[in-house]
This record gives structure tokens, C-alpha cells and sequence, in this order.
């Protein structure tokens, strides 16, 4: 590989990240009141927040289950697709159920979305498809969609699962801010690991 070559992949390495960061940016502006609305069904949430997706979009909902458990929301990623053997029956009219889905079209996703529905649970559908058969499923639409050419093909979902990640850590955050979660709770949840040794060091 010449010096020439090397050089022009570091070039489009930094042109590919400055274009998806241009992109989660962008995120920002598309943020309205309906967001508020979304917070407050989930900060009541009497049970656990579901979160699924398929695809690229499990991946960014097994990350936001995660990240909202450790923000004081109790949650759990749940498959779709393997839910619709028997597992559907784990949700409940307690539930809030937070459907990822780009274009809200996905058969098994919008399966699972008329069982939870018909068991009583509150659905939020991310989705950039307001008019999506999911959208018309769901109780509450969070419009997110990824400006710019980030994703190869315009099918792999490089750029816009950083756009729909960040979606989803703005809602931990203010979830976390709304619960006045303190470091110490998250300390009890998170003994292990690097993080947990941090926490114990500073209690001393």
C-alpha cells in the first residue's frame, strides 16, 4: 500500500465521521413538544420500559435497555420476533413498550405491536415514518430520522443508528434528571467493573 494510499483512507475515515457527526447534530432540531409527552409516560411507567427493534435497530435497543436501567428506569430489551412464540405474553398493561424501527413496516414488529396494544401497554414508536402501519399501532410517535447520506447504500445503518442512539440517551438523560437519580443509586446497581471500583474509592 503506498504512502498516497494510506493517506486517502485516513481522509475518508475522518470525512465519514465528521458526516455522521453532522448528522447526530442535526438530531437536535428535530426535538418538539411531543418529546415531553414521551417522558412523562415513561417516567410513570408502573412496570418496565420494552425495548425492541430488529436488526440494527435490536442492537440499538438492547444499548437503550441498558442505559435506561442505568439511569433509574427499570427496562429490558425484548426480541419481537422470538416474542411472538409465547414470550408476548410477559407484557403487561403496566408496561411501556418503545418500538425502534425505522420505517415502522416490519411485519413481526408490528405483530408484536398489536399484542401489546391489546394487552393494555402504552407503545412509543421511533420511528422516521409518522404514517407507518406501526406509527397508527402506537400511542406515541418520537419522529427520528438521520439527515445526510450516513448510511452506505442508504440501506446499512451505520450513521443512523448513531442518530437513533443519541435519540434514545436524550431520553435517559432527561429520565434520569426527572427522577433526581443520584450517583449513589446508581452505585448500588453498578458494584462491578471499573465503574464500580470508582464509585466505591470516592464513598470512602
Amino acid at each position: 500500500m503506498t504512502k498516497r494510499s494510506r493517506a486517502k483512507i485516513v481522509a475518508r475515515a475522518k470525512e465519514i465521521v465528521r458526516r455522521e457527526g453532522r448528522s447526530v447534530a442535526w438530531l437536535a432540531d428535530q426535538f418538539d413538544d411531543g418529546l415531553a409527552d414521551i417522558v412523562e409516560v415513561m417516567l410513570h411507567c408502573k412496570g418496565h420500559v420494552l425495548v425492541t427493534g430488529t436488526g440494527t435497530s435490536h442492537a440499538v435497543a438492547l444499548r437503550m435497555a441498558h442505559l435506561l436501567a442505568c439511569c433509574g428506569t427499570p427496562a429490558l430489551c425484548i426480541n419481537a420476533a422470538d416474542s411472538l412464540h409465547g414470550g408476548a405474553g410477559a407484557i403487561t398493561a403496566n408496561n411501556v413498550v418503545f418500538i425502534i424501527s425505522k420505517g415502522g413496516r416490519s411485519a413481526e414488529i408490528n405483530k408484536f405491536a398489536e399484542i401489546a396494544r391489546a394487552r393494555g401497554a402504552k407503545i412509543i414508536a421511533q420511528t422516521e415514518n409518522p404514517n407507518s402501519p406501526l406509527a397508527r399501532l402506537s400511542n406515541f410517535v418520537f419522529k427520528i430520522k438521520a439527515v445526510g447520506d450516513v448510511d452506505p447504500y442508504g440501506m446499512i445503518a451505520t450513521g443512523s443508528s448513531l442518530v437513533n442512539g443519541a435519540a434514545a440517551d436524550a431520553l435517559c438523560v432527561l429520565l434520569l434528571e426527572a427522577r433526581g437519580y443520584a450517583k449513589e443509586a446508581f452505585g448500588q446497581t453498578h458494584p462491578g467493573g471499573a465503574v464500580g471500583g470508582k464509585l466505591a474509592e470516592e464513598r470512602r
